[in-house]
Parts: structure tokens; C-alpha cells; sequence
């Protein structure tokens, strides 16, 4: 991974992890569940940015090296999977 994408995801990771803390001072206070409930979309939107950028890495790089190499059924299976488990979200 470059460091410039590993820069930026550990940034969004350090964001998510703020937001999980936050849910979790929220549950302590015993907030309102639709605000608890609002902030826990925020960070399914986050973890889902993430993963965006996640895959654009592996297809910029891992992908292209498999498809180069000639082991284009691993690169599929492992795009298919992925695939497979977002559309159970």
C-alpha cells in the first residue's frame, strides 16, 4: 500500500474510532436512541468510505498485478466475494 493511501485510510480510521467513542459516551449518558441511532449511520458511512477506498487500492494494485501475472480466477473470486458479502449489508 502507497503511503499516501495508507495516510488517508488511517485518517478515516482514526475518525471512525472518534465516532465508536462517541456512541459510547452517548449510550453512557443515556442520550436519545434517535441521536445514538443517527451517529451510528455516520459511522456505517464511514467504515463504508473506507472501504471505498480500500478496494480502489486493491484493484489500482493487487488486481492488476494478478491479472498481469495470469491468475485471473483469483482476482475474480476475490472480487466476486467481496461483492457477495456488501450485498448482505
Amino acid at each position: 500500500m502507497k503511503n499516501e493511501v495508507k495516510r488517508k485510510v488511517n485518517k478515516r480510521l482514526k475518525i471512525i474510532e472518534g465516532q465508536v467513542r462517541g456512541l459510547q459516551k452517548m449510550v453512557d449518558k443515556d442520550e436519545y436512541c434517535i441521536d445514538i441511532i443517527t451517529q451510528a449511520e455516520a459511522v456505517r458511512e464511514a467504515l463504508s468510505s473506507f472501504e471505498d477506498v480500500m478496494l480502489k487500492n486493491h484493484l489500482a494494485t493487487h488486481v492488476v498485478e494478478q491479472m498481469k501475472s495470469g491468475k485471473h480466477s483469483k482476482a475474480i473470486q476475490e472480487i466476486l466475494s467481496v461483492y457477495k458479502v456488501s450485498k448482505k449489508k
